[in-house]
């Protein structure tokens, strides 16, 4: 059994390294990843980063726990969050964000002190993703809701609900802004992209993202004007300004987050096969695979520090599962196999 309590350990991983196609350069890009042992319970969804601290926000179902990106200590916990799906940090206003599914509320916290100041009541079920609309300055939480998914519209200054989304279908995903009065928010469950107008919070068009199965994770490169869709095998790229397709992008088999590195025009794609794929933006409609970075199976979800370029996925990690009582019938159904204890729990960080 490994030990619980945390540590970290570095290890070089066998990157499938390809090289970009670049005008007058070849570049290999190689990877390295550290991981930490940050302990805890829980099971987990979404990670943050804030990259003036370098602290990583992890869910843990009713907590979130914070940590130093660089060492893996955990530096402070933010509690009564039933059944969070992860926290949106706002560090220009020193505000963070909830998203708890358990009690309907987004957490309203300081994210220096990260004392609560408020717990908003959306008035709306299954919280679960989050994103910020610079243009409109408005926090949405992004809601698994029966039987309409909905986006509720927070005031990111008094907490104060603005309005609610209608969305189509009962499974939204990531949310993303163009910051000209559009917002693409996935639909899971329709197999698409719905497109909301800022100004009357109205879905004003819905774009079919076929071959893409269960949209869950969504980035964008505003310079280019692509949206990025994380997709169960293969993600793809579409234009934002007519929702075509323009590039399909193998990766890992399920995605639950998307990870954009502006700078360097990367995206990370992480699946919970253990495999995060790395992928260059060589231009608006070409995309070339240069890494496939082994890290554990489970590692679903993923955060990047644009400030030092360091991604970071979380798993836990469980022991065996206890054995059936004698006479008790054997499992039915698809439902997930019963899990052991949790004996690790590891924020593993991606460096190249």
């Amino acid at each position: 059994m490994r030990p619980t309590a945390p540590g970290a350990r570095s290890v070089v991983v066998a990157a499938i390294a390809a090289l970009l196609s670049l005008p007058g350069a070849l570049a290999a890009q190689t990877f390295t990843t550290q991981k930490f042992n940050i302990g805890g319970d829980g099971g987990f969804d979404y990670l943050s980063v804030d990259p003036g601290t370098g602290r990583v926000f992890v869910s843990r179902g009713s907590h979130i726990m914070i940590v130093d990106g660089a060492t893996g200590k955990v530096v402070g916990d933010i509690g009564d969050t039933p059944r969070t799906h992860g926290a949106l940090l706002l560090p220009s206003i020193n505000r963070g964000f909830t998203t708890n599914g358990g009690d309907s509320t987004s957490t309203m916290f300081d994210l220096k002190t990260l004392a609560v100041i408020k717990k908003i009541h959306t008035g709306h079920s299954g919280l679960d993703g989050f994103m910020y609309d610079d243009a409109a300055d408005k926090v949405l939480t992004i809601d698994h809701s029966r039987p309409q998914g909905t986006a509720v519209v927070i005031d990111p200054h008094t907490g104060d609900v603005v309005t609610t989304v209608m969305l189509n279908g009962d499974a939204p995903e990531g949310g993303v802004s163009n910051g000209k009065g559009r917002v693409f928010i996935n639909s899971e469950d329709g197999n698409a992209v719905e497109v909301v107008d800022d100004k009357t919070w109205k879905v004003i068009d819905t774009w079919p993202v076929s071959p893409c199965e269960g949209p869950t994770g969504i980035a964008m490169d505003r310079e280019s004007n692509r949206l990025f869709v994380g997709c169960s095998t293969q993600s793809i790229v579409l234009d934002a300004s007519t929702g075509k397709i323009v590039a399909q992008i193998p990766n890992g088999r399920g995605v639950d987050s998307f990870g954009w590195d502006q700078a360097e025009k990367l995206m990370y794609i992480p699946a919970g096969d253990g495999t995060v794929t790395v992928v260059h933006e060589d231009s608006p409609d070409k995309y070339s695979v240069v890494a496939t970075v082994q890290t554990m199976r489970g590692a679903r979800t993923l955060a990047l520090n644009p400030k030092t370029h360091v991604a970071y996925v979380f798993t836990p990690e469980y022991g065996p599962a206890p054995a059936p009582a004698p006479g008790s019938p054997p499992p039915t159904g698809r439902g997930r196999s019963p899990r052991g204890p949790v004996i690790a729990a590891w924020l593993i960080a991606i460096k190249h």
